[in-house]
């Protein structure tokens, strides 16, 4: 397992999205092998290469990864996107848990029951507006500085441009009371490796949708 790492995950969003994100944010090429059926799944099991049973799981570095946290941690270090000491690491991570709670949010809102989502998109708005995005725009406000953390491009930065992406498919203005959040996006989005990482063509993939649900529910049987 040697060159460019190797992605397994469904063609779609899902756990795996800010993999690739950061992946692309580094500059890294990859490649993705998407499961469709039960049985390529099952082959994934049986070959012992899912530790937990579980996807995501990443080629890299003659290691085959699992568990999300434990692979973007991975990619951080790897392509100095971690912080230059451990007090920037842990405040890298605190932002990351706060946009992976955020996104998280977004993230099942297709699987929920239909009677639910309209209840549930409204409480994505109100934490998006009330909880999180108020954090990181203090930040920004209190160093004055382009970037999160230690004024350098880091996995937090990279992270947050993709939930106030994903925010704002649920709400195109929910950043109207954020000035400096918008700034940030327009800086972070025009990064050469993340403005190509947005392109049509690109590996990103779109919002979740129904097919994609159903392909996760046929190899899950859920």
């Amino acid at each position: 397992m040697s060159g460019k790492p190797k992605l397994y995950y469904f063609d779609g969003r899902g756990k795996m999205e800010s993999i690739r994100w950061l992946l692309a944010a580094a500059g890294v090429e990859f490649e993705e092998e998407f499961l469709e059926t039960r049985e390529q799944y099952e082959k994934l099991l049986q070959g012992g290469s899912l530790m937990f049973q579980q996807v995501p799981m990443v080629e890299i570095d003659g290691m085959k990864m699992v568990q999300t946290r434990a692979i973007l941690s991975y990619i951080a270090a790897k392509y100095n996107l971690y912080g230059k000491d451990l007090k920037e690491r842990a405040l890298i991570d605190m932002y990351v848990e706060g946009t992976t709670d955020l996104m998280g949010m977004i993230m099942y809102l297709p699987f929920q029951p239909a009677d639910t989502k309209e209840k549930n998109l409204a409480l994505i708005i109100e934490r998006a507006t009330n909880r999180y995005f108020p954090v990181y725009e203090k930040a920004l406000k209190d160093h004055g500085q382009d970037y999160l953390v230690g004024n350098k491009l880091s996995w937090a930065d990279v992270h947050l441009l993709e939930a106030i992406l994903m925010a704002e498919e649920c709400k195109p203005d929910v950043l109207s009371a954020f000035p400096l959040l918008q700034a940030f996006k327009g800086r972070i989005s025009n990064i050469p490796t993340i403005k190509k990482f947005l392109q049509p063509g690109s590996q990103r993939k779109p919002p979740t949708d129904e097919k994609f649900v159903a392909v996760v529910r046929k190899i899950f049987n859920i």
